[in-house]
């Protein structure tokens, strides 16, 4: 796939507290405007959990799959399961790349956009529809690095249709906003309806910016537990913590 080389930023990561067991490993692909950067708080909060995040720099086509092979390879070494998660555009790149040379052990997308959708371009508009959190609208407005503009270029034809015909027989957690004016919430239901091993979450009065909206800490939450489920044997488990009705009471 081709596609016009965007301004480069190095990639980040984000590790459990040294002398501590590495759980797995989070494989995390930006989207539209993002760089590693802009998902500090999300890393800090998994690594926090014992998962090592590593964020990867403008990944926006399929050119270097084998890339992706590599890195899935070498996280695998630090033990645990490997998750290739991707946010937005990031998203089809995870899904693509998971069906293909990468294998991980499961994937998490979040946001995923369906067909070739663009958003609008006024700065105020995007912001709008990317999150409610003032903390990561304050950071995305002074980020230099941040490219406001971008959540309005079409997603590239081939990446979606890439992404479209990609099933892999992997678990799946699909995460997307209920409110994302973005991409609609019917999009993520068609999604997961398609995939044989998915979870569908989704996030009351959520934005398209998911992992960083107002919910960024019980989103992070969710996912620690998916992960957890992950390494005790598949998210197709039974949950590890159910609420049981007091005694007495019925549900």
């Amino acid at each position: 796939m081709t596609a016009a080389a965007p301004v480069r930023h190095p990639g980040q990561t984000w590790e459990p507290a040294e002398g501590s067991t590495v759980r797995g490993t989070v494989l995390l692909l930006p989207g539209r405007g993002e760089h590693p950067g802009v998902y500090g708080r999300f890393g800090r909060r998994l690594a926090f959990d014992g998962y090592r995040v590593q964020a990867l720099a403008d990944v926006w086509t399929l050119a270097d799959g084998g890339h992706l092979a590599g890195l899935v390879a070498a996280a695998r070494e630090a033990g645990g399961p490997v998750v290739l998660a991707g946010s937005d555009t990031g998203a089809l790149v995870a899904l693509a790349a998971a069906a293909g040379a990468a294998r991980p052990d499961a994937v998490l997308v979040a946001g995923a956009p369906a067909g070739r959708v663009a958003a609008g371009t006024g700065w105020s508009d995007e912001l709008a529809a990317r999150t409610a959190c003032p903390v990561h609208r304050g950071l995305l407005t002074e980020d230099p690095g941040f490219r406001p503009g971008r959540l309005g270029v079409p997603v590239p034809a081939e990446l979606a249709a890439a992404a479209e015909a990609s099933a892999p027989d992997l678990p799946v957690l699909v995460l997307h906003g209920q409110a994302d004016p973005v991409v609609p919430v019917g999009a993520a239901r068609r999604l997961a309806a398609r995939l044989s091993r998915a979870e569908l979450v989704l996030v009351a009065d959520g934005l398209h910016d998911v992992l960083n909206d107002a919910a960024h800490r019980s989103v992070a939450a969710q996912i620690v537990q998916w992960l957890e489920r992950l390494r005790a044997g598949g998210p197709d488990l039974p949950p590890l913590l159910t609420t049981a009705p007091r005694e007495g009471h019925t549900s």
